[in-house]
């Protein structure tokens, strides 16, 4: 395994970090647990959850999965998007319980929107409150999760607040992401990327994406994960796993490491040309007023795409994957919430229409 200093917290983390929102029974703690034990063997050591992660149970999985090993053997992280000091203050304690800890390495101020958004925290107390925790030890290191733009994430950043960020970056988005790398490098902070594989799209897609492999015997789920750890800024890669197998394909990029250079090849050129279109799965639209499930339409919007605008994935991809009818996106009322909330600043609306029958 490869590990890399983050930031300047004197802490280092492994290159490939576990995700703790893919657990596919997340009712059954013993094998979820021994999951986790089988990526701390493998070397991760950098766990990552959050209340409501699977259902709920992700944080009692993982105080039930690593409470038995070595407390100095594994960074784990969890979140909070609560505004409200008080609020935040009573999750981070249950999250403690819940994670049988009486500290937490890294604590997330939790999927930043928007500089509005990052106004409401401060203004609701949620920063004092989780500075006032890390002086009490309840928290090691403070950070942010955030799908800003990343000019508003830089100006977040440079408030000097956080040591570190977790930000979604991947083949798919990164030109939307790298202002806000650029920046946590200058600031020499730890940085970790969510979605590495674009919530599924990159390996759904093999043909599609095979510009990003190395040489003929490389898969792109390597690829893609190659393609996120080559840039310098970026301390780990969070992949979500729910089984060994995905674990050992991950670990696997980290073993003799030869960064990829992003410009070379026509790597650049080929992303930022084809795909920040992309939707790539966050959720972040919804709720919709109307509960048009947006994401799954935009999972087949995707389709339409990556088969250069050829609709006759469509029907199949509705019926099949997502057992619905095009109908539903007929009902959309133009409201506009869900294009204020993207965070890649999708025309969903319109792309609703060109689905609808």
């Amino acid at each position: 395994m490869l590990y890399r200093p983050f930031g300047t917290t004197g802490k280092s983390i492994s290159a490939i970090s576990f995700g703790g929102m893919r657990f596919t029974e997340p009712q059954d703690l013993d094998t979820c647990g021994a999951l986790l034990k089988y990526a701390h063997g493998k070397g991760i050591n950098y766990f990552d959850t959050a209340p409501a992660y699977c259902d709920d149970r992700s944080e009692e999985i993982f105080g039930h999965g690593l409470s038995d090993l070595p407390r100095e053997s594994f960074h784990i992280s969890t979140k909070s998007g609560k505004a409200a000091g008080d609020e935040l203050r009573r999750q981070l304690e249950k999250s403690l319980t819940r994670l049988q800890l009486d500290r937490v390495d890294f604590f997330y101020i939790w999927h930043l929107m928007s500089p509005e958004d990052w106004d409401k925290r401060r203004r609701g107390g949620a920063v004092e409150a989780a500075l006032q925790a890390r002086d009490e030890g309840l928290i090691d290191n403070l950070l942010c999760s955030s799908h800003m733009e990343g000019d508003d994430l830089s100006a977040v950043l440079a408030e000097g607040i956080f040591e570190g960020v977790l930000l979604g970056y991947n083949a798919l988005n990164f030109p939307y992401r790298r202002k806000a790398i650029e920046q946590a490098s200058d600031l020499q902070l730890g940085v970790v990327t969510m979605n590495p594989l674009a919530g599924g799209l990159i390996p759904q897609n093999p043909e599609r994406f095979a510009f990003l492999k190395r040489d003929a015997g490389d898969d792109v789920v390597s690829a893609a994960l190659r393609f996120n750890l080559s840039h310098s800024a970026i301390t780990s890669a969070l992949v979500g796993f729910a089984a060994e197998q995905e674990i050992d394909q991950a670990v696997a990029v980290t073993e003799n490491f030869v960064p990829v250079p992003l410009d070379s090849q026509r790597l650049t050129p080929n992303i930022e040309a084809g795909f920040d279109a992309l939707c790539t799965g966050c959720n972040y639209c919804l709720p919709c007023p109307v509960d048009i499930p947006i994401p799954k339409f935009m999972d087949v919007y995707n389709q339409v795409i990556l088969n250069h605008g050829k609709t006759t994935s469509v029907a199949g991809r509705l019926r099949y994957h997502w057992e619905l009818t095009a109908e539903p996106a007929g009902t959309c009322i133009a409201c506009g919430a869900c294009e204020d909330r993207c965070t890649q600043h999708l025309p969903i609306i319109e792309r609703l229409k060109q689905l609808a029958p």
